[in-house]
């Protein structure tokens, strides 16, 4: 697990938002919205840039660029990891999917070589691979390519689960040639507000369109 330093209570500007929203059975808010993919889908792909794997490290991108969404809490303790894993659904022959365990490394060569290995060792494998509780330092993702998704909500497991989750659907080219996809994102309201996903959508952006330089 990643190093996380504790964020102190008394000074935190969230403190109240935090201790206000543990208090709700449904803590959690989703958010869906549209990403431009042009970059990717007509530089990169043609280069030969997996797009399930380059939105993977874009995810992750934007991830670390917002401390909220690294941010989880045991109890009353607020914990902000260093790093963030990349916990993505792999989908296996048949209809079955396995759990992967990517750690984010912010140059994409070396991170689209690792995540490759993983993936295809994940595809392999015959265990689910689901988190049990014992690790906190992760995102969860999961690709729905079969759907151009308006909205989007997650199975949980109860009101203290803070781990966020990110989804992305179908890529849809518009009469004009952009690319764009949805991509819902769900988070526990005690550590993240609407500012922290806005920001989390600019920097997956940025992310994306570093592909049109290719």
């Amino acid at each position: 697990m990643s190093a996380a330093r504790e964020i102190d209570l008394a000074t935190w500007s969230r403190a109240g938002q935090f201790h206000l929203f543990r208090t709700y059975d449904r803590p959690h808010f989703a958010t869906t919205a549209r990403v431009d993919v042009t970059a990717l889908m007509t530089r990169g792909k043609p280069q030969g840039v997996s797009p399930y794997r380059a939105f993977i490290h874009a995810i992750g991108a934007g991830v670390h660029a917002v401390p909220a969404l690294k941010m989880r809490f045991e109890g009353d303790r607020v914990l902000e990891y260093g790093e963030i894993s990349l916990s993505a659904t792999v989908p296996r022959p048949g209809d079955t999917f396995g759990y992967a365990y990517i750690p984010y490394i912010e140059d994409w060569d070396s991170f689209d070589e690792s995540c490759k290995a993983i993936i295809e060792e994940t595809t392999r494998g015959a265990d689910l691979g689901a988190n049990t509780g014992q690790r906190f330092d992760l995102a969860y993702l999961s690709c729905l390519p079969w759907i151009d998704f308006t909205a989007l909500d997650n199975a949980l497991p109860g009101p203290d689960d803070c781990i966020p989750r990110f989804s992305w659907g179908k890529f849809v080219e518009a009469s004009d040639g952009r690319w764009s996809c949805p991509v819902a994102v769900q988070v526990h309201h005690a550590l993240v507000d609407g500012l922290q996903v806005g920001q989390f959508f600019e920097a997956t952006q940025k992310s994306l369109d570093r592909f049109a330089s290719i």
